[in-house]
């Protein structure tokens, strides 16, 4: 018989932490000059003098860990991403704008990493986002055709939506010009109704198997087949760029069986260095209720913690749902993935049950969707701290923020997103799209605000995204909306930590400096909320710890 790891053999020998600056996120003692850690918790915080008499009377001989000229914050908390994914990604070419700023330069590190491939093996690139590209337009079949045409070639956007194959691919899966688009996704075409190699959401069922994508199951899942060793060493590859990036906890916001195994072999083996709050798919919501995981359950590590859903698609990859149509494309609608009752219905199940719901909802009438359904759970059950979430919450009307804030939903955004793409937004659906992720708009209305990353979409850079909440300036230099949905750098920073765990429902335990919580922090190389905005992304992250144990160095990780 298996024994899992125990976690608590793994836990911090006494120490006591000192930093030019130490930000704790904690309203009754928002800045320390030392803190002590024992056991994986805090014990003390507060001034030195202060936290070497409460060493003294734990009985405690601890250890130093000085950092004179840096500055200390609580770990980062991720809330929404999709580490087996963004692990299946770090295993793929790398065409992200940092490395390819125009389709023959795609073409050409595609075929630079083809040539390590085996013979046969599937080429697979990620992360170009066409409106980043020179020709401002996804690559063709044709274009990918230059890079084999005797095997499967497939870039995946950044949206995570979609991508572009070779003719290759269509061939072997027998796509032809012909094929209807199937519900919910579409294989698209030119003017002279002719493959262009671009697929999207439900149409990437070629690749993924037929229940990767699918209306009225539970969204896109666009994770390839891989075999369990593979997930093993994908998740190994993911935690280190997490904790690179100073995040300590995430919620993983798109569980399956998969997801699952992967996570259980990893905490078997005692390889879990990040601590990870499952959201199961939605379509496993009666096995999580047959199992009873309606209250909390778990460790520290790993831990159960709601039900994921779909209301609607990405604008990144312009399946959000409009039903009036693009303004960049007046015949795209997008799609919803639930009928409104068949959507209302799910939640209103779960939240009976005690679990929290997060939905994916970008489009005003997505956001909606979820708001209604969400007022009549709480109508037939009330409950002041179900904590309901909506996912990416692009562009939500002034009207449902109120209802937002009258509800208690917490909307988790991503401000990478407009970071990356936000012009494209503005192209997708006119002027409106300067207001994606309208954070200003939350604060004042009372909303929490929560950030996150959705990597692989995003790469888990906590900072660069806090830098985006406080600047709204885009990766090509424009300011996106007016200074009004600008957040302030001490509230981004809250939530990228605190506002992450309350999220959770871990604010016990995690998101700020405080005795009796975990000891999660960061040490940075200077101090987000004293550098001008525009630098915050360039900040080091010198050294990562979770549990009170050094976790990540930048010195040693070079």
């Amino acid at each position: 018989m298996r024994q899992l790891a125990t976690y608590d053999a793994r836990d911090s020998i006494p120490t006591i932490v000192t930093a030019k600056r130490i930000l704790t996120v904690d309203a009754e003692t928002p800045e320390a000059e030392a803190f002590l850690s024992a056991g994986g918790r805090i014990l003390a915080v507060g001034s030195a003098a202060d936290v070497e008499a409460a060493a003294v009377a734990a009985g405690l001989t601890p250890e130093r860990a000085e950092y004179p000229e840096a500055t200390i914050v609580p770990g980062f908390i991720d809330p929404h991403a999709h580490p087996l994914m963004y692990g299946q990604m770090l295993t793929w070419i790398d065409i992200s704008p940092a490395q390819a700023g125009s389709i023959p330069e795609i073409v050409a590190r595609m075929r630079e990493g083809a040539e390590k491939l085996p013979a046969g093996t599937p080429i697979r690139g990620y992360g170009y986002e066409q409106r980043n590209l020179v020709e401002r337009r996804h690559p063709t079949r044709q274009e990918l055709d230059e890079i084999a045409t005797d095997r499967e070639v497939y870039i995946m956007n950044a949206s995570g939506h979609g991508g572009v194959v070779n003719t290759f691919t269509f061939e072997k899966f027998g796509i032809t010009r012909d094929t209807p688009n199937p519900e919910g996704g579409e294989f698209f075409r030119d003017a002279d109704g002719e493959l262009t190699g671009e697929l999207s959401d439900a149409a990437c069922n070629v690749l993924t198997g037929l229940h990767g994508v699918k209306i009225g199951h539970h969204g896109p899942n666009f994770h390839l087949g891989d075999e369990p060793a593979e997930h093993q060493r994908q998740l190994d590859l993911v935690q280190r760029e997490f904790l690179r990036g100073g995040v300590t906890a995430i919620g993983d916001a798109q569980v399956s069986k998969r997801e699952f195994a992967a996570y259980l072999e990893a905490a078997d083996r005692g390889a879990l260095d990040m601590r990870v709050s499952m959201y199961f798919l939605s379509h496993l919501l009666d096995q999580v209720l047959d199992l009873g995981l309606t209250g909390p359950f778990g460790n520290p590590f790993l831990s159960v913690t709601g039900i994921k859903l779909y209301a609607d698609g990405t604008l990144g990859g312009w399946t959000a749902y409009f039903p009036e149509g693009y303004v960049g494309d007046p015949c795209r609608t997008g799609q919803l993935y639930h009928e409104p009752r068949e959507y209302t219905e799910l939640v209103s199940k779960a939240h009976a049950a005690g679990l929290q719901t997060a939905t994916h909802a970008q489009s005003p009438t997505a956001i909606k969707l979820v708001v209604d359904a969400i007022e009549q759970a709480l109508g037939e059950r009330p409950d002041a701290d179900a904590r309901h979430r909506i996912e990416h919450c692009g562009l939500p009307t002034p009207e449902e923020i109120t209802r937002m804030a009258e509800f208690g939903i917490r909307p988790v955004n991503q401000t990478q997103h407009y970071y990356n793409w936000g012009e494209g937004v503005e192209q997708a659906i006119g002027t409106p799209g300067e207001r994606f992720n309208p954070l200003g708009e939350f604060v004042a209305a009372g909303v929490p605000v929560t950030i996150s990353s959705d990597a692989p979409v995003a790469e888990p850079r906590p900072l660069e995204a806090i830098q985006a909440a406080v600047t709204r300036i885009t990766r090509r230099g424009a300011q996106l909306g007016p200074d009004s949905l600008r957040i302030s750098p001490e509230a981004a920073l809250r939530g990228h930590t605190l506002e992450g765990a309350i999220t959770l429902g871990r604010e016990s335990e995690l998101g700020s400096i405080t005795v009796g919580k975990r000891a999660d922090f960061v040490v940075l190389g200077a101090d987000p909320l004293e550098v001008a905005g525009s630098d915050i992304a360039a900040i080091t992250v010198h050294e990562t710890w979770v549990d009170g144990s050094r976790r990540f160095a930048a010195d040693e990780a070079r």
